[in-house]
């Protein structure tokens, strides 16, 4: 139970040292007073690279002789200038997201902050490099793509990226070779084990507890419903599964041969050895130095002699005061917890909107996690689109979409939406876009996918589990009064018998033709031509460039530049980013804020099951929330996660 007290000055002091631990373990590392944090290197004689505050400096004299500690002081050497380097550390999942208000939002690193932050040091002059450690983010191809794309424009700038790598995972390296330098300790190693595609299949487990999954779908290649149904893929899943692994392999490949001074076979032979130490990397090409951080440090002062070189971590950043001390502590602290201050207001000129779409989708309002995870909800969409395109501001609009599908209906009422837009309206794919994914995606004047998006997925799957047989284990049982030849269409009891089944199928195949006939219309391709691409089947963004799902290869940068350009802007033309749906503020994902009934979830992340599970119970958890719902749903085959 929570209980809301009175506040007097008393229990204000009390709590101000309890409230300025709430965010401390969280902001400390972002520094004091509301700067950056600068790490000096290590001092050396012959390199001197101590980090110091910059002194301030006194008025030069109106006129007169200098006083003699003036004079002693100017025959004194000067004093080295600062070589700052911004110091970036990549260690966690960077979700998509509008963001979010509060300290959660203020200290969330999510991947459209860690872009602009690679852009700012660009622009900035005082920041000479950037060090970029890299420790083992969980990252798709898609955020992987969009990360290498903004550290190759940092590079534009004539500045240098050396990345730091430990225990270097795929995803760390391909990261790495889009850098100018790449460098691991001598105790470090090299993880290259290829694509894996091995999900899990449940129906053995299932047979066990007595639920029994029935299942149906529209497409051979859609095996949404086999992980339940089956002890292994149907021969056209597999078949298709096996193309798009195939291209995700050489996408990777011809990262690294592109990227490194190495043969296409030299990198085929790196990969197949799968496991190489530091010696063993920087023998075959892979990476330049084998060296500790101290020595790196150490290095780019030695490159910058005379000059002191410090660390600038953090950097870009919002630091958040934690000083919730005195007689205003508790009201900053309100003001920290409801993102007060955090906005910068509405300014003139033309904007580009960016509506995210994240996560699971579903009819009703989104979802969100207090400590991650969301799904998109067709209502918030709908009018997060609404409401941009009402503002005469607006000049265009960028669906960005990360979602492996759900509801069949709320992904036709947000393409719906997306159609009565006069605005243009542009599509960029994330990690995934697939099936419901693509749907909402088909619907906008032009689509741009990452060359590793996951996408297609053109089917329909419905399905229940029974659950009779685990009843009787249990000894429960029901009793049954019933009208109407399928009123057990929806029991979770059995299997559907054959009139229920055929009253499934005419609904499957109704929403099957209207998913095909809408793609067709939004690619400019006949029915037939388009059926041939659907049945369920999945692709890379490069696959679905080259058979025209999408439009473009690109990035969320370069859809916003489409967008302007569809707009009738000039490309250097400066326009604002606003993104939709607005940022929850913390007391509203906390409560549900004045809507009333919210459902409030905490994340399975962190609680000691392994990651195997937390997927398939999130999954599980997806597929309860939309059939439950509805008779049929748009979902990607599989839970993938390509590393």
């Amino acid at each position: 139970m929570l209980s809301i007290l009175s506040w007097t000055p008393i229990a204000l002091r009390r709590w101000s040292p309890i409230a300025a631990c709430l965010l401390a373990a969280a902001t400390a590392p972002l520094g004091a007073n509301g700067a950056d944090a600068e790490a000096a290197a290590p001092a050396a004689a012959a390199e001197p690279a101590a980090a110091e505050a910059d002194a301030g400096t006194s008025p030069e004299p109106v006129g007169g002789e200098a006083s003699p500690s003036e004079a002693t002081a100017a025959a004194q050497p000067k004093k080295p200038a600062k070589v700052r380097f911004a110091e970036f550390v990549l260690e966690s999942a960077l979700p998509e997201s509008p963001g979010q208000t509060g300290p959660f939002g203020d200290l969330q690193t999510d991947l459209r902050k860690t872009v602009s932050r690679f852009k700012k040091a660009a622009d900035d002059d005082s920041i000479q490099g950037i060090v970029l450690n890299l420790r083992n983010p969980s990252l798709g191809r898609g955020k992987i793509d969009e990360l290498r794309q903004a550290i190759q424009q940092f590079r534009k700038s004539g500045k240098k990226v050396h990345a730091q790598l430990e225990i270097a995972t795929t995803a760390d390296y391909l990261l790495a070779t889009a850098c100018d330098e790449i460098i691991m300790p001598e105790s470090g190693f090299l993880l290259l084990p290829g694509v894996r595609l091995e999900p899990t299949f449940y129906k053995g487990l299932m047979s066990k507890m007595g639920v029994k999954a029935d299942f149906l779908h529209m497409g051979d290649a859609k095996g949404a419903g086999e992980t339940y149904t089956r002890k292994k893929w149907s021969k056209p899943v597999r078949e298709n599964l096996d193309a798009m692994a195939g291209d995700l392999f050489e996408q990777m490949i011809e990262t690294i041969v592109r990227s490194r001074p190495v043969t296409d076979a030299q990198a085929r032979e790196a990969v197949d050895l799968a496991l190489l130490t530091a010696a063993q990397a920087k023998e075959a090409g892979l990476i330049d130095r084998v060296a500790y951080a101290d020595e790196v440090r150490a290095g780019l002062a030695g490159q910058h002699g005379g000059s002191k070189l410090v660390y600038v971590q953090n950097y870009g950043r919002k630091n958040v005061d934690t000083d919730f001390s005195g007689p205003t502590g508790f009201f900053k602290l309100m003001q920290v917890l409801t993102g007060g201050g955090s906005t910068s207001g509405r300014r003139a000129g033309k904007k580009i909107a960016v509506v995210y779409a994240v996560g699971p989708i579903m009819t009703g309002e989104s979802q969100e996690e207090l400590f991650g995870g969301s799904t998109v909800g067709s209502t918030t969409i709908v009018e997060a689109l609404a409401e941009a395109a009402a503002d005469d501001k607006t000049a265009a609009i960028v669906l960005r979409v990360d979602s492996p599908g759900g509801s069949a209906v709320a992904s036709d009422l947000m393409w719906r939406k997306i159609q009565e837009i006069e605005k243009p309206v542009i599509a960029s794919m994330g990690d995934i876009a697939a099936s419901g994914g693509y749907y909402i995606s088909m619907g906008c004047d032009k689509i741009i996918a990452e060359p590793g998006t996951i996408t297609g997925s053109i089917g329909v799957v419905s399905g229940k589990f029974a659950i009779k047989g685990m009843y009787d284990k249990l000894g429960l049982t029901t009793d049954l009064i019933t009208r109407g030849q399928n009123s057990g269409i929806f029991s979770g009891m059995r299997k559907w018998n054959a009139s229920e089944r055929a009253a499934m199928m005419r609904m499957m195949e109704d929403t099957y033709t209207q998913f095909t006939g809408k793609a067709a219309a939004g690619r400019g391709m006949p029915v037939e031509q388009l059926k041939a691409l659907a049945g369920g089947k999945v692709y890379t963004g490069r696959q679905a460039k080259a058979n025209g799902l999408v439009d473009e290869l690109g990035t969320l940068n370069d859809a916003i530049a489409a967008a302007k350009e569809m707009a009738g802007l000039d490309a250097e033309e400066k326009v604002r980013i606003e993104t939709f749906p607005e940022p929850t503020e913390f007391f509203e994902t906390l409560f549900g804020g004045a809507k009333g009934e919210k459902e409030v979830r905490v994340s399975l992340d962190g609680v000691g099951l392994p990651a195997e599970l937390v997927e398939a119970a999130r999954r599980w958890q997806a597929w309860q929330r939309v059939l439950q719902r509805e008779p049929v749903g748009l979902f990607l085959p599989f839970e993938l996660r390509v590393e």
